[in-house]
């Protein structure tokens, strides 16, 4: 399984916006247009295993808008595989951008209620079309150790003075990989994109070391109302902040991560001379759901 070359890019952004901390931002969104950010990395070793134990359908969980659907999606392409998504929800009279995409992409998709969708209920109607032992099941956003060990590489040849790294939170599978792959002194920082999501401790727990359950902190305070949803004030924010940096966000992830990142820092949350590195996770693609002209990018 063989995933393509990439470079890893690191943009600072201290004195773009005049912190006096050190801030600067992992460009993981400019791996690959669409499989972009932690999706290739959460994705790898679930799909090497998928193919050596000679699958022909990869399934998966998303919402509307989940980055995961997407990127689980164009691996169909990339690795000639069938691919399934569960969507949670009822069809809604009109696909968004993510759904419409992930079927241009190849991929079939069966809606479930929310409560199937909670059990993780899988149609039986796929396994008339499909046969069981030849379907491959990738949990909602990557969860589990594979997806772990591959967000472990992240940061393999990232320098290692930064005090902190910090990234957006859905399932919390990116923020145990980036866990597990730093360093004992480095602080771990989650911010959560889902509202009243307290389950994620626990859940990123079952997946690390006990030895580093000690390095993390997760903040829930940035959800502007919860997944997938937005403010005024968050919109005008991304687009501020790629005016200053020419760095652009996603309202469903990484533009609360970078308001939040902001807000702390003018709050004084970090330490004197601490050295920040912000993860930029991709997933563009759900800004297209926004009407036209929201956003300056």
């Amino acid at each position: 399984m063989s995933f393509p070359d990439y470079e890893i890019r690191v943009d600072s952004v201290s004195s773009l916006l005049k912190f006096h901390t050190t801030v600067d931002v992992l460009r993981l969104d400019l791996i690959h247009p669409v499989i972009s950010g932690n999706k290739w990395f959460k994705l790898k070793y679930f799909l090497e295993e998928a193919k050596n134990q000679n699958k022909k359908t990869i399934l998966t969980f998303g919402g509307a808008f989940s980055n995961h659907i997407i990127a689980t999606a164009a691996t169909r392409k990339e690795f000639n595989l069938k691919s399934i998504g569960i969507i949670r929800g009822e069809k809604p009279p009109i696909l968004s951008h993510t759904l419409q995409d992930a079927i241009n992409y190849g991929m079939d998709l069966f809606f479930v209620s929310r409560e199937e969708y909670k059990q993780k209920k899988i149609p039986q109607e796929i396994f008339d079309e499909h046969k069981e032992e030849e379907i491959y099941i990738i949990p909602e956003g990557g969860y589990g150790i594979k997806g772990v060990e591959g967000v472990k590489e992240i940061l393999q040849n990232i320098d290692n003075n930064y005090t902190h790294i910090i990234a957006a939170v859905g399932t919390g599978t990116t923020l145990a990989g980036l866990i597990e792959g730093s360093y004992s002194h480095q602080q771990i920082i989650g911010i959560s994109v889902l509202k009243n999501n307290f389950s994620l401790e626990k859940e990123i727990e079952n997946l690390i070391a006990d030895k580093n359950k000690n390095r993390t902190t997760i903040i829930h305070d940035y959800h502007f109302g919860g997944y997938a949803k937005h403010t005024n004030e968050l919109i005008y924010f991304m687009n501020e902040f790629y005016d200053n940096t020419g760095i652009p966000s996603d309202f469903v992830y990484t533009g609360k991560l970078f308001f939040a990142i902001n807000n702390l820092i003018h709050r004084k949350y970090f330490p004197s001379k601490s050295k920040l590195l912000i993860v930029h996770s991709g997933g563009l693609q759900g800004n297209r759901s926004l009407p036209k002209g929201t956003l300056i990018f």
